[in-house]
């Protein structure tokens, strides 16, 4: 009887750390799936231009196509382990041959959000041309902007059926490339956004900016995804070529790469009303947000007569719109922050019941840099403006949020 109390408390105390032992186990096993890698929400694919049997343009120690891809292979390590919620994929990772159109096929084929496609640029003996670029898709504006799509569609010529497979484009030919000027792109705004990131970053990356342009590259042609085309600086440079075969070199310009990359992916995740993955090494002081501001190259061309009535044009629009905009706004919350979704851009003013907005009504628009801007639904309150977006992005998938106070846009 005496010893009846001894076991009683110590089958309680076995009893009582089984018990904590198995909830340590639950907990774990509850918490396993936080642990585990976040879901991929966001796809960007990296293409290294060239490869194979296409050396790209030619250096005196380095052909183009390898520096392409080890730059690209970098950017995409960086991605990976700086954005967690983000999934890499390349068009290459080791030296071969790959069709243009088929490097397009990869990003839609993936539902891609982003692509970027890496190139290394060079021009004829005894130019001293230096300097970093990042193309958007569109018509040519300058002989030099040809010239470097002419150097990079020339790729084709290496493909079997290409006359057939690009329907008659011959590179080389500055006829062929009018097809441009008349190709819309709805990715366009978001598209000069990134490049502009771009050009920002490599200045802060101490190389010379030559700009955002605009030209005709097939690579870009198809992509259903904001797309750019980056010349990370002249092969036919000493200086730069040096720059570029260098290990130090590579890792500055694809860091560049990645900065920017970064500050478009959290304004991505603002507009779709979400929050960004875990950036490592990076904090949201350092990440501010830019406010885009559309430049030459963002306007479509045509004449230069149609550009400037195009200018002129959007200048009173902008005007008229402004004046309508903030009386509306006045009448419906004076002081207060208007939020839309932005649904899709255009160089030209569309009509209400127009087939790109799929029966939607209440469309507006704003005319922002000679760009229309076309918005749906206008509500006071954040989460009811959230919910807006998702339905709009069912079938718009870029809608994203923007925010007007007294009739004027603003971030919020």
């Amino acid at each position: 009887m005496l010893h009846l109390p001894r076991i009683c408390i110590k089958s309680f105390t076995v009893a009582r750390i089984s018990f904590l032992y198995i909830n340590l186990l639950m907990a774990l096993f509850l918490t396993l799936p936080v642990l585990q890698a976040r879901e991929k929400t966001f796809t960007v694919v990296i293409d290294a231009g060239h490869g194979g049997k296409d050396p790209g343009a030619r250096g005196t120690v380095i052909n183009e196509k390898a520096i392409n891809l080890s730059v690209a292979l970098k950017l995409g390590d960086k991605i990976a382990a700086g954005h967690d919620d983000v999934k890499v994929i390349y068009t290459r990772k080791t030296d071969r041959f790959i069709e243009l159109d088929e490097r397009a096929n990869i990003a839609n084929r993936n539902k891609a959000d982003l692509f970027i496609s890496i190139h290394t640029n060079s021009v004829k003996k005894g130019s001293t041309a230096r300097g970093t670029e990042t193309y958007t898709l569109g018509l040519a504006r300058t002989d030099e902007n040809l010239a470097v799509a002419m150097r990079e569609n020339s790729a084709i010529l290496l493909e079997d059926d290409y006359q057939q497979k690009y329907e008659g484009f011959d590179p080389n030919s500055s006829e062929s490339y009018i097809i441009f000027e008349f190709m819309q792109n709805k990715h366009m705004e978001q598209s000069v956004s990134f490049a502009s990131e771009i050009q920002k970053c490599f200045v802060s990356a101490k190389r010379a900016d030559r700009g955002v342009r605009q030209a005709g590259f097939l690579v870009l042609r198809k992509t259903s995804m904001p797309s750019v085309l980056v010349e990370l600086g002249y092969i036919s440079n000493r200086d730069e070529e040096r720059f570029m075969k260098s290990s130090d070199g590579q890792n500055r310009l694809a860091s560049a790469l990645y900065d920017a990359f970064s500050r478009y992916k959290k304004e991505y995740d603002r507009k779709q009303g979400g929050l960004s993955g875990t950036v490592q090494g990076i904090t949201s002081s350092e990440v501010s947000y830019v406010e885009y501001e559309a430049t030459e190259e963002a306007v479509p061309a045509g004449s230069e007569e149609d550009i400037l009535n195009k200018k002129k044009n959007a200048s009173v629009s902008s005007q008229k719109k402004q004046t309508t905009a903030a009386t509306r706004t006045k009448s419906n919350a004076t002081g207060k922050i208007v939020y839309k979704v932005q649904i899709l851009t255009s160089d030209k003013k569309l009509s209400p019941g127009a087939k790109v907005f799929k029966g939607y009504k209440n469309v507006d628009f704003f005319v922002e840099k000679g760009i229309y801007k076309y918005t749906y639904g206008e509500t006071t309150d954040f989460d009811s403006i959230r919910k807006l977006r998702r339905q709009a992005a069912k079938d718009f998938k870029d809608a994203f949020i923007v925010a007007f106070k007294d009739g004027k846009k603003v971030k919020y």
